[in-house]
Parts: structure tokens; C-alpha cells; sequence
């Protein structure tokens, strides 16, 4: 028998009914949030994550910047640029879209973010606050990720995770977090020698590694909680997870589907940190 299916859209729309009506609330106090995202260049993909950011925050009724640079800005008037949202009262979140091209510092852009607008979660200081357990706003992906198996009432707590990957963006940061839900985590990568055996010892597992269909049945325990981060483009078109889920699906508990499971999370979770950093700002519980 198949798992049961962790719909990210469904938990999704229900989180920005909820917003929705916060937002209502802090616009009674004269508090609307407002998200800054900056493209640089012209990434076909960056555009349509951008343009579905800035659709979001106009369903939710959040005030929407958005800054279309060409590929040839330079570094400092991308910071001058950043400098002036830093400050900018309207704005709560600011999102510098990534990749950026080559010739412009990632981590200095990243730097340059006030911490307090940090949607993103990728600020030195915010990585920091994470690894310690402070108040910090989270990385978005990995945030929907607790979301979706708190929201599905998936015990964490006493659980053995087991991460593949240990990128910046998911997989250190959602190990930290399953972490501070109590869970004991194992993180796997490239030069994991035993990934199957450890793998197979998992009751969560989530994989973040950017390969099409790699995890199949044998590296799964029967019963197993399968998150899916993993967004692949095939050569027919069609999109595929880093989960065979065709092949695994009748071993898991639960696992989410590609597209529709953590994808939707995602911009949700930006949304979530922009509007609780609008009330940090302006001290409003």
C-alpha cells in the first residue's frame, strides 16, 4: 500500500489563511509588511520564483518591492542598493535572489542584509542564532520542512533523521532544526562510505542533494518518513524529486510528492518570516 501523501499545497494554503488574517491585524495598527526581492540578470528561473513572490505578497496583502537590475550592476551599487532597504521603513523582508553573477560576492551581498530583514535566514548572525537555539528568522526550505511533519503530526521527538546532503541552504540548517525538535540526526553526503546502512536505520528521512530518482527502496526501512527536497528537471520535461517515488512508495509512512510537496513551502515561509519580522520591528506580539 502506498504512504500517504504530505501535501505541501494543502498545509501551504492554510498557513496563508492564517497570515492573512494577521496581516488584517497589523494593518488595523497601520503595519503593512512589506518584502523587497533584487534580481540581478536575467536567470529564467530566478524571474519566475521572483514573480511568484511578489504575486504572493499581493494575495496577502503585504506592500511588494521589486528591484529588476541588469547582469552588469556592479557590486557596490548592489550594497548601496541593499543599504537603502536596510533603512527603508515599509520594507520588513529584503531577498537578494541567488545565484548571482559571477563577478558580484555572494557573501558580501549576503552580509550586507540587516539582520532584523534577514527573510532568508543566510546572515552570519542568523546561522548563528540557529546553531545556538536563539530567536533568529529560519531558512525558508528548511522551515517548511518542520512544518510539514509538525503539521502532519509526525513525531520528531526520540526520532533517529537522517539527512542526505549538507548544503547551507537545507541540509545543515534542517539537521539543526530536527536537532532542536529533539530528534537525533545522522548527516550523509558524497563522502559517506555506509549511506544505505545508515539510511535504512532512519524513521525521517530527508534528502537535498540535486539528483534525480537517487534514493530508491534499498536505501529505506519499511514504514520510513520520506521529505523530498529535491527538484530536478528531466530530459522530458517533466520534473522529478532526488526519491524514486515510484519505487518507494509502498515502504513509506509518509512522503512528500514531487512537484507539491515541499516546493510549496517555500514561499510560504518567506511570507511567514516577513510578516513576524514586521511585528519584531515594530514590537508588536
Amino acid at each position: 500500500m502506498a504512504g500517504s501523501l504530505m501535501n505541501g499545497k494543502t498545509v501551504s494554503a492554510a498557513m496563508r489563511e492564517e497570515m492573512k488574517q494577521e496581516v488584517d491585524r497589523l494593518t488595523a495598527k497601520g503595519v503593512q509588511p512589506g518584502l523587497a526581492v533584487v534580481l540581478v540578470g536575467e536567470d529564467a528561473a530566478s524571474q519566475v520564483y521572483v514573480n511568484s513572490k511578489h504575486k504572493t505578497c499581493l494575495e496577502l496583502g503585504y506592500y511588494s518591492e521589486v528591484h529588476r537590475l541588469p547582469a552588469d550592476t556592479t557590486e557596490s551599487d548592489l550594497l548601496a542598493l541593499i543599504e537603502t532597504l536596510n533603512g527603508q521603513s515599509t520594507i520588513h523582508g529584503i531577498l537578494v535572489q541567488l545565484p548571482l553573477p559571477k563577478h558580484i560576492n555572494e557573501k558580501a551581498v549576503i552580509d550586507s542584509i540587516a539582520v532584523a530583514k534577514d527573510v532568508d535566514g543566510f546572515h552570519p548572525v542568523s546561522v548563528g542564532n540557529l546553531v545556538i537555539g536563539d530567536e533568529s528568522l529560519l531558512p525558508c526550505t528548511p522551515a517548511g520542512v518542520i512544518e510539514l511533519l509538525k503539521r502532519h503530526e509526525v513525531e520528531i521527538a526520540g526520532k533517529h533523521a537522517v539527512v542526505i546532503g549538507r548544503s547551507n541552504i537545507v541540509g545543515k540548517p534542517v539537521s539543526l532544526l530536527l536537532q532542536r525538535e529533539n530528534a537525533t540526526v545522522t548527516m550523509c553526503h558524497s563522502r559517506t562510505a555506509n549511506m544505505k546502512e545508515l539510511t535504512r536505520q532512519a524513521d525521517i528521512l530527508v534528502v537535498a542533494i540535486g539528483r534525480a530518482n537517487f534514493v530508491d527502496r534499498s536505501f529505506l526501512k519499511p514504514g520510513v518518513v520520506v521529505i523530498d527536497v529535491g527538484m530536478n528537471r528531466l530530459d522530458n520535461g517533466k520534473l522529478a524529486g532526488d526519491v524514486d517515488f515510484e519505487d518507494v512508495k509502498d515502504l513509506c509512512a509518509w512522503i512528500t510528492p514531487v512537484p507539491g510537496g515541499v516546493g510549496p513551502m517555500t514561499i510560504t515561509m518567506l511570507m511567514y518570516n516577513t510578516l513576524k519580522a514586521a511585528k519584531r520591528i515594530h514590537q508588536i506580539t
